[in-house]
């Protein structure tokens, strides 16, 4: 897929013209308040992400086939890294998640140095949720 939807090019945007670590590192907590917020109802065991070392909260629904995420974490910084994972994702359908490359795109925003095994671990595991919502 090379079209990206609208919030991953602004996303893309904003990230590439950051000029380091300290300005993506602001633009990420930045991003991570704009996330739509879940309700205590949505923070359920059940909307849990297992694999991440943080707590990790989604919710997807479908529109017209496609898909509509809503995540939260209770660190910031994962906020941030959700935040431009949604942006990538969110109304693609099943089959184009599937094809997302997460790897890939992080990278694009510059931001994969900076991903520590773990946070990409809980990163992939956020991903591999959402595919398993979409099957």
């Amino acid at each position: 897929m090379t079209d990206l939807p609208q919030a991953a090019v602004e996303a893309l945007d904003a990230f590439t013209q950051a000029s380091g670590w300290e300005q993506r590192a602001r633009l990420l907590m930045q991003w991570g308040e704009r996330l739509e917020p879940l309700s205590e109802s949505e923070r359920s065991d059940a909307n849990l992400v297992s694999g991440c070392e943080s707590h990790v909260w989604l919710v997807g629904v479908p529109h017209a086939g496609r898909w509509h995420f809503r995540a939260t974490s209770d660190a910031r910084l994962i906020r941030g890294l959700l935040a431009v994972l949604l942006a990538r994702v969110n109304g693609l359908d099943a089959g184009e998640l599937a094809a997302v490359d997460m790897a890939d795109w992080f990278s694009r925003l510059g931001l994969s140095r900076q991903l520590s095994p773990s946070r990409s671990n809980g990163m992939t595991a956020v991903l591999r949720r959402m595919r398993e919502l979409t099957g």
